[in-house]
């Protein structure tokens, strides 16, 4: 039988315990629903009587401009392309629990990052960080290790990452040319990172 979100969001409040705060990476390869479970499983442990908040990685970009000067425009969203440094700062913040913290969030229709703009309050008891390498093994995103209380990995099948990334870029406007670009050159070579690199997950989801 497969897990419902509800499953899962019980897994994880039994995991909790007593803990104030409670930190879930949710990573997996790009198109493969972690922004979706993530969004789907803070409902449900807040139907649960629980406060639940996503901080999504995506807020950690590099700007285009800083891309352009270095050469990787190109390979957006590839591990080198983010502020791993900035990103590390705010989950150090955010596991500590002790004052309120302030997050970027990615405008896709505009490619940019905004500053400052949710708020993980410190009363919140479960964060949910999703992101493409949360897991990865690879300095400087090891420097993740441990800071996770709990880490679903989704890890669907290739095929279907590479329909659901072609659609992505198609409804941004994308010709077809620029979308099979932008899914084969970038993502699913960033993909096949996840997959092989990652550390092992407590909880692993194949669709």
């Amino acid at each position: 039988m497969t897990p419902t979100t509800e499953d899962l969001a019980r897994t994880i409040i039994d995991r909790a315990g007593g803990k104030k705060r409670f930190l879930v990476a949710i990573a997996g390869p790009p198109g493969a629903g972690k922004s979706t479970l993530a969004d789907e499983l803070a409902t449900a442990l807040q139907a649960q009587g629980e406060s639940a908040e996503v901080l999504p990685m995506d807020g950690f970009h590099m700007d285009d401009g800083v891309l352009r000067a270095k050469g990787l425009l190109p390979r957006k969203g590839a591990p080198e392309t983010f502020d791993v440094r900035g990103f590390l700062d705010i989950v150090r913040a955010v596991k500590a629990a002790d004052q309120e913290v302030l997050v970027p969030v990615f405008d896709r229709s505009r490619e940019i990052a905004i500053a400052a703009a949710r708020i993980v309050e410190h009363s919140t008891r479960f964060v949910l960080v999703e992101g493409n390498y949360l897991l990865l093994n690879r300095a400087p995103w090891s420097g993740l290790d441990g800071q996770f209380d709990f880490s679903v990995l989704i890890s669907p099948p290739v095929e279907l990452l590479e329909a659901r990334l072609m659609q992505r870029w198609l409804d941004l406007g994308y010709t077809e040319a620029a979308a099979r670009a932008k899914t084969e050159d970038n993502d699913l070579k960033n993909g096949a990172l996840v997959r092989e690199y990652s550390r092992v997950a407590d909880y692993v989801l194949t669709s």
